[in-house]
């Protein structure tokens, strides 16, 4: 019976996206002025995801933040009407914005699920009505939300039920390891760390939530320790206190080995002739510190190299290659791969 009851309460995840997915879906609602809601584990990207599909469509965005709001914040400011008959409310800076809107623009509210029952219930008119004492918001304005689910302690009890409903959708996302190294690989983080995680990808999003004063690996604190590795700071106190000591330990023993990979500069200089690691993490390595390498008068040498490797590794390459440089599709080599081998693959 007790399994039965936890099945009965466990939440419907079956709609979970993918970063990828979830952008052209979020694109495709906001145009058409659909509200939905995004669920997911702390710190996998739900803010930077919003405001990569704003940049991407050319819409505006306006960022709430209902935990640390009241109730009478969605009232607006009581003030005297100009003939003195009667009182009259103005709007804060977000809802004014709002109502003022001239172009595409969305009203971003972030961890909803951690705002109070009050200011859910003051949230309501806003998200239905888009009316708030006689204010009435542009039509240029589309809302979307998110939240950590209940039990990832995130101070998450629940949503009001008049509240989902106002959602269009409510979907769950999810992070890969191919979206985080896109992101990865256009946020400047070290090709050392997208080597590692490439190798290990279990270790990404390991989250565990606990009362302990512990992190766990997220694409967030990841992107912490890239951070780090990119200012030539490798210490394993502050990775452990960043993902974890188990996760931290096996950084730290990649990067170590991460020496025994062949100098990047001596394989562009001699691809016919330049060793080719026996390890797959070593491959790793390779591939990704190639990529970063690439450019036009040197793809040629690359792309010779890479036929030395097994697909995988040579499509890290060439996928993370145009990621961070477009002109290399303009390239005969890229073409050839593209119309032979990469027809399958892009």
């Amino acid at each position: 019976m007790a399994d039965m009851q936890a099945t009965r309460n466990k939440p419907e995840t079956l709609n979970k996206m993918t970063i990828g997915e979830l952008k052209t879906v979020l694109a495709d609602a906001i145009k058409n002025k659909e509200q939905l809601l995004i669920v997911g584990e702390p710190g996998i990207g739900k803010t930077e995801v919003i405001r990569q599909v704003c940049d991407e469509i050319g819409a505006d965005l306006i960022i709430a933040h209902p935990s640390v709001s009241d109730p009478t914040d969605y009232k607006g400011l009581p003030s005297k009407a100009n003939d003195g008959s009667h009182a009259v409310f103005l709007p804060f800076g977000e809802t004014w914005q709002a109502i003022k809107a001239e172009k595409l623009t969305v009203y971003f509210i972030d961890d909803l699920g951690q705002a109070s029952d009050a200011v859910q219930k003051a949230l309501m008119q806003l998200l239905l009505g888009r009316r708030l004492n006689g204010h009435k918001l542009s039509d240029n304005v589309v809302f979307i939300g998110a939240t950590n689910d209940i039990g990832q302690r995130a101070g998450v009890s629940g949503l009001l039920e008049p509240i989902k409903s106002r959602f269009d959708s409510i979907v769950f996302m999810d992070t890969t390891i191919e979206d985080w190294s896109s992101w990865a690989l256009n946020n400047n983080m070290p090709p050392e760390l997208i080597a590692f995680l490439r190798n290990r990808p279990e270790l990404l999003s390991k989250f565990e939530p606990t009362k302990a004063l512990v992190n766990s690996p997220s694409p967030r604190t990841w992107a912490s320790v890239g951070r780090r590795l990119m200012r030539g700071v490798s210490n394993f106190k502050l990775f452990s206190g960043s993902v974890g000591k188990g996760s931290a330990t096996e950084l730290m023993a990649f990067l170590e080995l991460a020496k025994e990979a062949p100098n990047l500069d001596d394989i562009i200089m001699n691809p016919e002739k330049a060793p080719i690691p026996s390890k797959p993490a070593l491959k790793y390595v390779v591939s990704t510190g190639l990529a970063y390498r690439a450019k036009k008068d040197n793809f040629k040498r690359i792309f010779t190299y890479l036929n030395r490797l097994e697909q995988p590794f040579r499509v890290y390459t060439i996928k993370d290659a145009i990621t961070r440089n477009k002109e290399l599709t303009q390239t005969e080599v890229f073409i050839k791969w593209a119309c032979s081998e990469g027809k399958e693959i892009l």
